[in-house]
C-alpha cells in the first residue's frame, strides 16, 4: 500500500492514540473451498486491515510545579506509536469504531486494541 501526497486523508486528523484502518477484503471462501455468504467476516471477533494513518500517541502530562528559571514550554510532548502508516493490522473490532468516509468503511481503533502488526521492512 502505497500513500501518495495527493491523498485525500490529508484532511483527516486522527487522536491520540487512535489508528485509522481500512479492512482488507473478506475471503470469499475458506481454505477448504466452502463458499461464506456475505456478513460471515464482519460478525468475527477480529479483523484485519491496513493503516491508513496514526494519531500522534499518547500524551505526556505536563509537571504540575513551575519553575520560574525555566522558559514555560506550551508544546505537549506524546509517546509515539507502534503502528506506521502501511502496516498491516490485525485488530479486535469489539474495540474499534466503524465509521464511513467518501463512501468507504473505516475503523478508528484504539492501539490497545491491536493485536499484531505485519510491516514490509526488514526488522
Amino acid at each position: 500500500m502505497i500513500l501518495t501526497s495527493d491523498n485525500t486523508f490529508k484532511k483527516l486528523i486522527v487522536i491520540g492514540d487512535r489508528v485509522l484502518i481500512r479492512p482488507s477484503k473478506p475471503e470469499e471462501k475458506t481454505v477448504s473451498g466452502l463458499y461464506l455468504p456475505p456478513g460471515v467476516q464482519e460478525k468475527e471477533k477480529v479483523q484485519q486491515g491496513y493503516v491508513i494513518k496514526t494519531g500522534p500517541g499518547y500524551a505526556i502530562p505536563m509537571p504540575v510545579d513551575s519553575e520560574p528559571w525555566k522558559a514555560e514550554e506550551e508544546q505537549v510532548k506524546y509517546i509515539p506509536l507502534q503502528a506506521r502508516e502501511g502496516d498491516l493490522a490485525i485488530f479486535l473490532v469489539s474495540g474499534a469504531t466503524e465509521v464511513m468516509y467518501e463512501g468507504e468503511k473505516y475503523f478508528i481503533v484504539p492501539q490497545s486494541a491491536i493485536l499484531m502488526l505485519e510491516r514490509e521492512e526488514d526488522l
